[in-house]
């Protein structure tokens, strides 16, 4: 099923094990027209950082209870690599994000 991203916004985002937040935002590549991460509002849980999630770790979304599935438990969350949210996303910070995942980067081989 389609959906369009701006009814996704203020989903509330499920994790493992709790809820971690709701939709913010989005950061789409608009070389290859898709969706690169999902920006999280943490709420008072992570302050002063932005908080990403791409693509693989998400499940389904469940337009009835506006939640969205994250398959990632919040220690995991919070362990990753932060983005300062003034600045734009490097790919020196995108290696280190999919490298603490143990995730394919998808700026090269098959995963483009």
């Amino acid at each position: 099923m389609l959906i369009k991203i701006n009814t996704l916004k203020d989903y509330t985002l499920k994790s493992l094990d709790n809820e971690i937040g709701k939709v913010k935002d989005f950061y789409f590549d608009d070389r290859y027209w898709t969706i690169r991460y999902l920006v999280a509002d943490t709420g008072n849980w992570l302050t002063g950082r932005q908080v990403l999630i791409a693509p693989y770790a998400l499940g389904a979304a469940n337009k009835d209870t506006q939640r969205i599935a994250v398959e990632l438990t919040k220690t995991q969350i919070e362990g990753s690599p932060p983005l300062n949210s003034d600045m734009p996303v490097s790919r020196q910070f995108e290696s280190a994000f999919y490298g603490y995942y143990h995730w394919p980067e998808y700026w090269s081989g098959p995963h483009m």
